[in-house]
């Protein structure tokens, strides 16, 4: 359903800009992204909603006759076997607007997605960065 309407500033405007039923899923959706990430920042971006943490997590959109949620490469392939029953790509998958929405998979994936930031970020701020620093870490005797 993605609509002709001129691209929302906020993920609340997104959401209003869809039709009742639609919208009662994505707001499902983005209630359970903000339970399983309270600390991400929501945002919209590639004019979708977008949730980041230490990097993006994850998006979704609305479609014609799906949602789009898209959880980069690596958050679909941890989750392959589960997602199987739905049409996916290499960083997205369709729920169909006929059918519940899997809310706790979306959780799990998010919460996959939040851990995996977070040790992204730590190997960041750990000794090879500290190296490019200039600082000494260990010291031979």
């Amino acid at each position: 359903m993605k609509n002709n309407k001129a691209v929302a500033a906020t993920v609340a405007a997104y959401i209003a800009s869809f039709p009742p039923e639609t919208r009662k899923l994505l707001s499902a959706i983005r209630n359970t992204i903000q339970a399983a990430a309270p600390n991400a920042e929501e945002l919209i971006s590639y004019h979708m909603p977008a949730y980041k943490y230490k990097g993006v997590l994850v998006y979704f959109a609305a479609f014609e006759k799906h949602i789009g949620f898209y959880a980069t490469p690596t958050g679909h392939s941890a989750f392959k076997k589960e997602l199987s029953q739905y049409k996916t790509g290499k960083g997205s998958v369709q729920f169909p607007l006929t059918e519940p929405l899997p809310l706790d998979l979306v959780k799990r994936i998010v919460q996959f997605r939040v851990k995996e930031n977070e040790t992204k970020a730590l190997k960041k701020t750990g000794p090879a960065s500290n190296k490019k620093s200039g600082l000494i870490l260990k010291t031979k005797k």
